[in-house]
């Protein structure tokens, strides 16, 4: 491995005990392994610190941080890109699984397509025992070379898992990375796909774990939602929910201002973002291929392709 690596992995975690042993295990047994590991703990009250140490007294490319204090989800996300030293980066989750060779392909991608910014796999879904219970088509039309077009299926076209995806960190961080308002996570890819096309490696090498009780600590309401992504969300006052749902158009908007777009092409991006906010007041069918779907694939064996799970 090179002095600096040529990928950063950032694995921002909490509580994370019960799957994260396997999820290092899957990431450090890469067929790929120029990369760094950073581990961004949110002072979590688990055996998840114990775990990371033991990991990083295993592997030099493992770097383990704790927070001193729990400073919110989409800040710990962000800490990693700060911390991070290689041309490329990935977001990793500590309960999804990883195939040996998806990161070979992803990076090949990129040095291949010096204009793809993201490149990705499909997605298999999995259960608490790692067993694959569905495998979902790949809904948008990121590849697309045009701007517009791959921003308005990121607006309209519900599905995908390109947040997980390799990205050049360079285009990355010209977004202002993961947000805390009323469906961030929806903003931070649609903007990276603004800059370069995606590519998606056609097998399924993502695992994204389904399990009960995952999205438990997060509340069904918009105000405890967004208070999980930062704690200083939960100020009615300094943020009333007028603020919470206006910041999500307004990064739409500043996106596209941003963007090293052509005149007439921001004007279709404006285009294509009145129309999705005239959607949200009066919904619109959206028709059939913009819907993700469950297919039906080859037997997949988690325990064949992914390091750890032999």
């Amino acid at each position: 491995m090179t002095a600096v690596p040529h990928l950063t992995i950032g694995l921002p975690v909490f509580n994370g005990e019960n799957y994260l042993a396997e999820s290092l295990d899957a990431l450090l047994g890469q067929s790929y392994e120029d990369f760094e590991l950073i581990i961004s703990d949110n002072a979590s009250t688990d055996d998840t610190p114990d775990i990371c140490r033991r990991y990083e007294k295993q592997d030099s490319r493992v770097r383990y941080v704790r927070q001193p204090h729990n400073i919110g989800l989409a800040p710990n996300h962000n800490f990693t890109v700060e911390q991070a030293r290689g041309e490329l980066f990935k977001w990793a989750s500590h309960d999804d699984l990883y195939a040996r060779d998806l990161l070979k392909y992803c990076v090949k991608a990129l040095d291949e397509h010096t204009d793809v910014v993201l490149a990705h796999a499909w997605t298999a879904i999995i259960d608490d025992s790692g067993t694959v219970i569905q495998t979902v088509e790949y809904p948008l039309d990121t590849a697309n070379p045009r701007a517009p077009e791959r921003f308005r299926s990121a607006l309209f076209a519900p599905g995908g898992d390109d947040t997980g995806g390799v990205m050049r960190i360079a285009v990355l961080r010209k977004t202002p990375l993961h947000g805390s308002y009323h469906h961030a996570d929806r903003t931070v890819i649609t903007d990276v796909c603004l800059y370069g096309p995606f590519y998606q490696v056609p097998d399924w090498l993502y695992f994204r774990r389904d399990y009960p009780g995952r999205f438990e600590r997060a509340s069904k309401t918009m105000r405890r939602r967004c208070a999980n992504l930062d704690p200083r969300r939960a100020d009615r006052l300094r943020h009333p929910a007028a603020r919470l749902y206006g910041e999500y158009v307004w990064a739409y908007i500043a996106m596209i201002r941003r963007a090293p777009l052509s005149p007439a092409d921001r004007r279709e991006c404006y285009r294509y973002l009145a129309q999705w906010a005239a959607s949200r007041v009066r919904p619109v069918q959206i028709g059939p291929a913009e819907q993700p779907t469950a297919v039906t694939a080859r037997p997949i064996s988690v325990k064949a392709l992914v390091p750890g799970q032999e």
